[in-house]
């Protein structure tokens, strides 16, 4: 390999891990399940805290709120989303410094508004943020189910954009970086994806035709671009453009955040509830 073979290599690597970083940063800190960052100023002091959108439903979602000023106290209200259910509203218990939030745990899919407020001696109340926050719960995922999903996914991801940028200086790899493209997609996306949304929400696939589940949508459009792609690439003996668009289609699908339209329980069709 030439000097110049080897700069132009690195610097494809260099664009591309910079690109695949950003987008999986964009997509957390953006996506329904991130903690949420609120803050409130009382007087001269200023509180600052993360306010829980995911949690398991092996027991309650606990927060701490650190509130060192015992005039301070906190309530909380909540209800069951898409549910018939009325507010229900509470004082939340002080431990040392710390305000303790506690959201009833729910079953796999069942989601829980809540709004947290301060409230000064005085009665002032100041609430954490305008509008209630959404948790949702889910079962466990078993870390060797959940990691190498995660890892197949990032590295599909990964090349996925090497495999473009290989595509657009016309380089003799492209073929060979979407193949593997392909196949990390397939393994992460569409064997390890849905086994690992079956131990969270208790269903193989959410999305099309059965569902609304974006995350499954999007991860279906993806592959099916790369399979696209894949063959097209073969079949012309290059195809630079197929791969090109393939790459496009999922970077433009993985700048969508994470668990968006995801999986929910419906209160209001449970019989009894």
């Amino acid at each position: 390999m030439t000097n110049s073979a080897k700069t132009r290599t690195f610097l494809l690597w260099t664009i591309t891990i910079v690109i695949t970083l950003s987008s999986v940063v964009y997509q957390r800190l953006t996506g329904p399940t991130h903690p949420l960052r609120a803050k409130v100023e009382i007087g001269e002091q200023t509180f600052k805290f993360k306010l829980l959108r995911s949690h398991v439903t092996t027991g309650d979602a606990l927060m701490e709120l650190s509130v060192p000023d015992e005039d301070i106290t906190g309530m909380i209200r909540y209800r069951r989303f898409r549910s018939h259910d009325q507010w229900t509203s509470e004082l939340l218990a002080r431990d040392g410094d710390n305000l303790i939030v506690s959201v009833p745990k729910q079953p796999s899919a069942g989601k829980v508004m809540y709004q947290i407020s301060l409230v000064e001696k005085d009665g002032a109340k100041h609430d954490l943020t305008d509008e209630p926050v959404v948790i949702r719960f889910k079962d466990p995922v078993p870390p060797y189910i959940l990691w190498p999903h995660v890892l197949f996914m990032f590295a599909a991801m990964l090349l996925s954009t090497r495999a473009g940028a290989e595509a657009l200086v016309r380089g003799a790899n492209s073929y060979r970086i979407a193949l593997w493209t392909a196949i990390l997609l397939f393994l992460g996306g569409m064997i390890l994806g849905p086994i690992v949304q079956k131990f969270a929400f208790g269903a193989f696939w959410t999305g099309w035709p059965w569902g609304h589940d974006l995350t499954d949508n999007k991860t279906a459009v993806a592959m099916i671009a790369w399979i696209v792609g894949v063959w097209r690439a073969r079949k012309q003996g290059g195809g630079r453009v197929w791969i090109i668009v393939a790459a496009v289609i999922t970077l433009a699908i993985y700048l969508i955040p994470h668990s968006v339209l995801g999986s929910e329980l419906d209160y209001t069709k449970m019989e009894g509830q």
